[in-house]
């Protein structure tokens, strides 16, 4: 009797081994294909990076081209390793994505990378680091499938991520899900503005293909760089200031000559030891490096740049005279002269250094790349090649004696000059992102206005009052235009969505009430309406709330189909134009004026 309860025991147990079993194997073979139909991530956050996805444009048209931009956003003192070459064990970020057959994808778009000194291993290693941007072109192909008129095809696309994320103490390599991303394919769509231009990839320099360059090829290539500085248009206009002036004051020998040109080559050299000393600072004590043309990723920097090309120019057009302190002019004798050429020496090495190119670039990259003394040689190497042609201009004064006689060339090319110089300030205003580029043109002309007072409503025989007063009003008006011009971009608090007359038609007729903002960029008067009315906090709100579509029809050119629509649906001659289009009755409200937020507001509330 024992014995069979004994059995049955055991048949119980066993019973219930295989029923654990059995399930254990279930709910296993369920995760794995929960996790194999595991949609991608539209956002992938950690304790260390926050990676997002964001699309060019809402729809792609068949046989176009678009791109994703993949965002990275990296916690303090963390970063990626950028190059294959210089990543230990190949751990640098590489972005890997799968699509179908009908989307081809092309190489990615890195940024420019910087250098970083790993402690642990006392090599300079290229990273990204902070916030940065890698691009993803794409194609899509005539082999898609067939799409039918107003329809789209969503194909999703899934990013792998693969790299090291390190920090100072730290290395992970993190098992990051596939980033994913929908592409919208499209028949028949007028494709809105991108929200992102690729980077121009002609303009890209590439810190690391310097690397392996020799020593002698590399000091060379600072000394041209140097020597390259002195053909720079920001430059120009105070090379002949510089030579004659030191020349005047050499005018007693040539002894006094020669040492007058070597001090003036010492405030050059001055200033790359300013710079030697800044890398070595920051290689020491911050373990990173001074990148040469990073500041011109900066906008306000590259504004600065503009404007401050945009006052050359009037200088070279004899809008206002520079008047030399004595102490840089040479009429002050001893020590003061001395001072005033080291001063003049540093200023032409700062003056030349906004409009440096590539092949600078590379040399102080190369620079940064060896060892500090090394480094610091390099650096100086530049400074040397850019004194070199003055010393040898003030310690033979009869070269001078060669040039053309003064005369009416001399005058029209300096004002060939002036123009060289606002080519230049519009390339560097076109590099302005968009929302800034209109501040800093009219700021340019009100900045003009202002010199234009301060050079010529004055004279020589001015009274001191009165210039000094003038003056003052040309300073406000100029503090007062940089106020207006070049304060921040106000902050989107419309999403409005690209005129599309189906989308319109469709959100009607399922109750949606529709805003149509009609406007273009050549309308001053819109702006005012963008100011006044839809920059309201309060509006903005209620459009939100009550669920109004948010539409903004472009009528910037003539072929576009907001510009047609104004006229043949809507019956309005001119913009602005706000219409709202409630829900139901298809019943429309208009404003035409500047100011009729309050009228708006009402409207809304009533929805």
């Amino acid at each position: 009797m024992y014995y069979k309860q004994l059995t049955a025991k055991k048949i119980a147990a066993a019973k219930s081994l295989v029923f654990i079993f059995v399930l254990s194997c279930c709910t296993f073979a369920q995760e794995v294909n929960d996790a194999n139909t595991a949609k991608p991530a539209e956002q992938i956050i950690t304790d260390v990076v926050t990676i997002s996805s964001e699309q060019q444009h809402d729809f792609v048209n068949p046989y176009s081209k678009s791109a994703l931009a993949i965002h990275f956003e990296l916690k303090k003192d963390w970063h990626f390793y950028a190059s294959a070459e210089t990543a230990p064990g190949g751990m640098n970020l590489k972005l890997k994505p799968s699509f179908p057959d009908y989307i081809s994808f092309s190489e990615p778009i890195f940024p420019q990378p910087h250098w970083y000194a790993d402690k642990s291993s006392g090599k300079k290693l290229e990273v990204f680091s902070d916030k940065f941007t890698v691009f993803l072109p794409f194609t899509v192909s005539q082999t898609q499938p067939k799409i039918e008129q107003r329809e789209s095809t969503n194909t999703l696309v899934q990013i792998g991520i693969e790299g090291a994320v390190c920090s100072d103490i730290q290395c992970r390599r993190p098992d990051f899900r596939n980033l994913g991303a929908v592409i919208r394919i499209a028949d028949d769509t007028v494709t809105a503005e991108p929200r992102f231009v690729l980077p121009d990839l002609t303009k890209a320099v590439k810190v690391n293909q310097w690397i392996s360059y020799s020593i002698s090829f590399a000091l060379g290539l600072s000394f041209l760089a140097g020597l390259s500085l002195n053909i720079m248009p920001c430059v120009w206009p105070v090379l002949p200031l510089i030579v004659m002036r030191i020349v005047e004051q050499a005018k007693q020998g040539k002894a006094k000559s020669i040492a007058m040109g070597l001090v003036f080559c010492s405030g050059i050299l001055l200033f790359f030891a300013c710079l030697a000393a800044a890398n070595i600072i920051l290689q020491i004590f911050y373990g990173t490096v001074l990148n040469w043309g990073d500041q011109y990723r900066n906008p306000a920097f590259v504004g600065a740049m503009a404007l401050l090309l945009v006052v050359l120019a009037l200088f070279m057009f004899d809008v206002f005279i520079v008047t030399v302190p004595a102490a840089i002019s040479g009429k002050s004798q001893g020590q003061k002269g001395y001072f005033g050429a080291i001063g003049m020496g540093f200023l032409a090495a700062i003056l030349s250094t906004p409009c440096s190119f590539a092949i600078l670039a590379a040399a102080f990259a190369w620079a940064q790349a060896q060892t500090l003394p090394m480094g610091t040689l390099a650096i100086m190497v530049i400074g040397l090649g850019m004194a070199v042609p003055y010393a040898i201009l003030t310690s033979m004064p009869g070269l001078l004696k060669s040039l053309p006689k003064a005369g009416r060339w001399m005058e029209l090319f300096k004002q060939g000059v002036g123009f060289t110089l606002l080519i230049i300030a519009v390339k560097l205003i076109t590099a302005l992102p968009q929302a800034q580029r209109s501040g800093v043109l009219y700021f340019a002309i009100a900045l003009a206005f202002c010199v234009w007072i301060w050079g010529r409503w004055v004279s020589f025989g001015t009274p001191k009052l009165r210039k000094w007063l003038l003056r003052a009003v040309a300073v406000t008006l100029a503090i007062l235009s940089a106020a207006a011009f070049l304060s921040k971009p106000a902050k989107k608090l419309i999403d409005w969505q690209s005129y599309d007359a189906e989308v319109i038609q469709t959100a009607v007729s399922r109750g949606q009430p529709v805003l149509i903002k009609f406007t273009a960029d050549w309308c001053l008067s819109c702006q005012v309406v963008d100011k006044m009315v839809f920059q309201r906090e309060d509006i903005s709100e209620l459009i939100k709330q009550k669920n109004v579509l948010a539409v903004k029809a472009d009528t910037t050119t003539g072929d576009l189909p907001a510009t047609y629509a104004l006229k043949d649906v809507y019956n309005e001659p001119a913009v602005p134009v706000s219409i709202l289009v409630l829900p139901g009755s298809n019943k429309q409200a208009k404003w035409r004026g500047l100011s009729f937020g309050d009228e708006l507001k009402a409207h809304l509330q009533e929805l």
